[in-house]
């Protein structure tokens, strides 16, 4: 997947850090809708700088997609799992137990993605690669 991003420093080694804008599903019309709180914010980090790019320049960069994707089967559909076992496999309850039951499965399904973004900040699983300047 490739991003236009801002580079904020060099770093040794031919990387640099820079600030990639979050993206999201929705089109940004904030006045249309009520916000989702994500208007303006970056991620920050580590990429392989082999474009030469310098501090301020508008890059073009790339992250791996088949990891990417690893992360969003983690956090979008391990949770639906979760809620649907809770709720199949307490069958026999009152419909209202099986609901909190399926509710609390799909909220414990969210340690693993939590016990990932740990390892994965740790390790910079998810790298970026300059590809050119902008």
């Amino acid at each position: 997947m490739t991003q236009i991003a801002t580079v904020e420093e060099i770093l040794s080694g031919g990387y640099a850090r820079i600030s990639v804008p979050r993206k999201s599903a929705c089109a940004h019309d904030c006045g249309e809708c009520a916000g989702c709180g994500v208007t303006g914010t970056a991620v920050q980090a580590r990429a392989k700088n082999d474009a030469g790019a310098r501090p301020g320049q508008k890059v073009v960069v790339e992250s791996s997609t088949k990891k990417l994707m690893g992360v969003v089967l983690l956090v979008y559909i391990l949770p639906l799992i979760g809620f649907l076992l809770g709720y199949f496999l307490s069958e026999g309850l009152t419909e209202s137990v099986r609901y909190v039951i399926a509710a609390a499965a799909a909220a414990a399904s969210f340690f693993p993605c939590v016990i990932y973004d740990r390892y994965a900040r740790r390790h910079e699983t998810l790298t970026y690669t300059i590809l050119r300047v902008f």
